[in-house]
């Protein structure tokens, strides 16, 4: 039978952890500050700072938000996360995406201290991931990839010497996590909407990952994924108002020897990891690290 990886039960239990250390940072005068800036009237963006803000209160996280209309022009933006990085006492910026065709998000990122890039995008933290020269453990990673290695840990599920298939290429999700995968020492194939003979490569994988969200134009299904592979969904759709994975769970779920749901999967991961890199970057801004 299918082992399904609850990532919400390890993102309470890591919440547990961030707790401790939180409360340890105020007892010595540091309150771990998150600044997130929300640009536009997206429905879907605002659920998810709302969940940032609930995410951070539970953990002791002080939680900003600055909002900007959807006509916002790029100089505004720049301003405030200036003003942000000259701020001793916010610890991690966060940058709300998509933002309006106006702005162009790859530059507002670059304009976020790299030491407060909480979302592990900025060019210098990159350039460190890909050249190897990155603690695991201490160094801002992209949250989604670093979720996803903390959920394998959690179920000792080991990749070295092994084929992982990644259907996504983005600077979110598929790239930083190829990179991480490497460097666990397996052999890692990017896949995309260009991908030739996809259900070919994706059946080879022992480590499948799906991040595409596009249904109904795109499901992975059970034809796809070899007999026993470890198959994590990324993929966020809304069918008939329900939210799905990229996965036909029912499908994948007879073949597959490890799965995570959605929701209650990877999703989880993401926002704990959040958590988990705003408090890496309040010890570490504070000496404590």
């Amino acid at each position: 039978m299918v082992v399904l990886m609850d990532g919400k039960a390890l993102a309470e239990e890591i919440k547990g952890e961030l707790r401790g250390r939180v409360s340890a940072l105020k007892r010595k005068g540091v309150a771990p500050t998150l600044a997130t800036l929300l640009v536009g009237d997206n429905p879907a963006s605002r659920v998810y700072v709302e969940g940032k803000r609930r995410d951070c209160a539970e953990v002791g996280i002080s939680f900003r938000l600055y909002t900007f209309p959807s006509s916002a022009e790029e100089g505004e933006l720049r301003e405030l996360i200036h003003r942000l990085n000259e701020e001793e006492d916010v610890h991690g910026i966060f940058l709300q995406l998509p933002v309006p065709p106006q702005l162009d998000p790859r530059r507002l990122v670059e304009e976020i201290s790299p030491q407060k890039d909480v979302d592990g995008l900025h060019p210098y933290n990159v350039g460190k991931l890909w050249k190897g020269q990155y603690d695991p453990e201490r160094s801002l990673l992209p949250c989604t990839p670093r979720g996803i290695l903390r959920l394998l840990d959690e179920y000792g599920i080991e990749v070295k010497g092994e084929l992982a298939v990644i259907i996504n290429r983005s600077d979110l999700v598929g790239k930083p996590l190829a990179k991480l995968l490497l460097d666990r020492d397996a052999s890692v194939l990017l896949c995309h909407s260009k991908t030739r003979n996809l259900g070919e490569r994706t059946r080879e994988a022992r480590l499948l990952v799906s991040a595409v969200g596009r249904r109904p134009s795109f499901v992975l299904t059970a034809e796809m994924v070899g007999e026993g592979a470890v198959v994590v969904d990324v993929g966020m759709n809304y069918v008939s108002g329900k939210l799905v994975g990229d996965a036909d769970f029912e499908g994948v779920s007879r073949r597959a020897s490890y799965l995570t749901p959605v929701p209650g999967g990877v999703g989880p991961m993401t926002r704990v990891m959040l958590l988990h890199n705003t408090l890496l970057a309040s010890e570490a801004l504070e000496g404590k690290g």
